[in-house]
């Protein structure tokens, strides 16, 4: 039976490279910048931003100085929640502080790698338009789903201990 940091760090790893597989393909195999954009459905399309901030880009870093600080935040982020996911008292608190390190180190990478963050999955609904986001960006929302359904909802169905 698999622990709940070995399930953590398990998908740490798997977002990690989900994330980076869909970003090179996009980036190098099927050069999106070249089809852009790519109609999905209705709501849905592929198209290139890079994104020098944060969620919602937020933040915009236009410096180096800028880029490395958000590249050193990732990195101190990832290693604090690495730790959190060390004691994780179930699975589902591991899984999703796994999404949450797995997503902010894909961004780091694009960082390092490539001085911003590509993102290219474009949501919008009539007139309304979401943010350009990516897998990482995806993982991370669902990390902190996952993180306030287990505190909010869960916690108040786990049995409280006798007071002495």
């Amino acid at each position: 039976m698999t622990t709940p940091p070995r399930l953590g760090a398990l998908v740490v790893l798997a977002t990690l490279a989900l994330d980076q597989a869909t970003k090179l393909y996009f980036l190098f195999v099927d050069v999106l910048s070249q089809r852009e954009p790519i109609r999905l459905s209705a709501f849905l399309d592929l198209i290139v931003v890079w994104n020098r901030g944060i969620s919602y880009g937020m933040f915009q870093q236009d410096s180096e100085f800028g880029r490395w600080a958000l590249v050193a935040l990732s990195v101190v982020a990832g290693i604090g929640l690495s730790l959190w996911i060390r004691r994780a008292p179930n699975p589902l608190v591991a899984a999703a502080l796994g999404l949450i390190v797995g997503g902010a180190l894909g961004n780091a990478v694009d960082r390092v790698a490539y001085g911003a963050v590509f993102d290219f999955i474009h949501f919008h609904v009539g007139s309304f338009s979401w943010y350009v986001f990516n897998i990482a960006d995806a993982a991370i929302v669902a990390g902190v789903v996952g993180l306030l359904y287990d505190a909010l909802v869960l916690e108040r169905r786990r049995p409280r201990p006798a007071k002495p």
